[in-house]
């Protein structure tokens, strides 16, 4: 694949700082710790992304995970548009968030009752409220490098973007916001049950990504998902599993249904918009009754169950609940993962994975953690993210985060991508 200069995406760049805080919406996408300005895109269909000066990339981000389905699938396309020619947004409800709703409680019976938001952050910052209500306690444990969206009280030792700021992840958040949350070691079974031991009776709630992917994709021991479950069950505390990521990418069912593991309370995320914004958190029937109006925890927004997101979010599960799509996925990206080892056998790089995710760590040590995560060398990430963008690929722009293989990248793509690896790291 040829590559144009980016002169475009760099005077696009140049003009968005004047007027949007470092050019970009969200701080990831400035490619500041790969080394490089942001592409900016024209338009993307299935496996590519195509920029503004012409270039045509191959997309291994696919916008974080949303796209299993590939870009602008015709079908999710087909329904978003007759939705918004129906309305885009009411403030009412709609038999559709229903209809949505059944659908996602059918992948995850976990969650008895559910609602509708706009961001994984909402659907995290309110499952974590309707927690503290029901348990009446305040303390939240998280794992260092689990990343639960941008609330005050989450940003402690957060992963991704913020992976190389100390304290509290972000300026601005007081101590006071962040007291009553704990952070513990992912992966390790000792810590959890030794902080349990001594304050397990005012846990309000665990929360974690079942299978890490803001640190990079690091895969949880099933002793530690057991200690998880374990433990909150001991001490009266709920369980919640963040799968914004691995909700529906894992199975149909996500993380819950992979390692058999059943949580209180779950929030879902980017695949169940189809590519629009929405998210959803929800859990035990007798926890989800303590949510407004029902109850006495207040939770609301203008466009939660926007009806174009769940137009898009009915045909993508739709596309998804058919019984041969997961093996067919699963099948495709053990065939690249194993490829893959073969190409990296014998180097200082760790490959990381679970299902059609996986990161390749430039480490001489396997990762575990965060701990082990940051160890790994920053700047060889970032040669290799170059010399994959000099040969049409675009995977995750930072070290600490996971690469997504959905159903639109086909074996021909795949061995370009292999080869396209081979080269990158020699």
């Amino acid at each position: 694949m040829g590559i144009n200069q980016r002169t475009l995406s760099a005077a696009a760049f140049e003009r968005a700082t004047r007027v949007i805080p470092g050019g970009v919406n969200s701080p990831v996408r400035a490619l500041r710790s790969v080394g490089t300005t942001p592409l900016f895109i024209a338009d993307a269909n299935r496996a590519y992304l195509t920029d503004i000066d012409g270039n045509v990339f191959i997309d291994f981000c696919m916008s974080w995970g949303v796209f299993i389905l590939g870009h602008n699938n015709p079908a999710v396309s087909r329904r978003a548009i007759e939705a918004i020619q129906r309305g885009s947004s009411y403030g009412i409800p709609t038999e559709a968030e229903t209809r949505l709703a059944e659908s996602v409680r059918e992948a995850f019976p976990s969650m008895q009752r559910l609602r509708f938001v706009n961001s994984g952050t909402e659907a995290t910052m309110s499952a974590i409220r309707v927690a503290r209500g029901f348990t009446g306690r305040d303390t939240l444990v998280k794992f260092e490098g689990n990343y639960h969206g941008h609330a005050d009280h989450l940003l402690v030792s957060a992963g991704s973007a913020v992976a190389n700021i100390s304290t509290a992840s972000s300026a601005g958040v007081p101590n006071d916001f962040t007291k009553h949350t704990v952070c513990l070691p992912y992966n390790d079974v000792e810590a959890l049950e030794q902080y349990f031991l001594k304050h397990g009776d005012h846990v309000a709630a665990i929360i974690l990504e079942p299978v890490a992917c803001n640190m990079g994709v690091v895969v949880p021991s099933l002793d530690f998902l057991k200690a998880t479950r374990r433990l909150t069950t001991q001490y009266g505390a709920v369980l919640i599993f963040d799968e914004v990521i691995t909700g529906f990418r894992l199975a149909f069912g996500g993380a819950q249904q992979r390692f058999g593991i059943t949580p209180d309370m779950t929030t879902v995320g980017k695949i169940v918009g189809g590519g629009f914004p929405a998210a959803a958190f929800g859990g035990r029937e007798d926890i989800m009754a303590l949510l407004a109006p029902d109850g006495p925890v207040y939770q609301a927004g203008t466009l939660s169950g926007n009806p174009v997101a769940m137009a898009a979010g009915l045909e993508t599960l739709h596309q998804l609940a058919f019984p041969s799509f997961y093996e067919k996925l699963e099948g495709r990206s053990r065939q690249f993962i194993e490829e893959l080892k073969q190409i990296i056998r014998g180097r200082d790089i760790q490959l990381n994975h679970c299902g059609s995710m996986f990161t390749l760590f430039f480490n001489a040590e396997p990762v575990r953690n965060f701990a082990d995560a940051r160890r790994s060398d920053q700047k060889r990430f970032a040669r290799y993210f170059q010399r994959m963008l000099d040969r049409g690929i675009y995977v995750s722009p930072s070290q600490f985060e996971g690469n997504f293989i959905s159903e639109c990248h086909t074996d021909d793509i795949l061995e370009y991508v292999l080869k396209s690896i081979k080269e990158s790291i020699e």
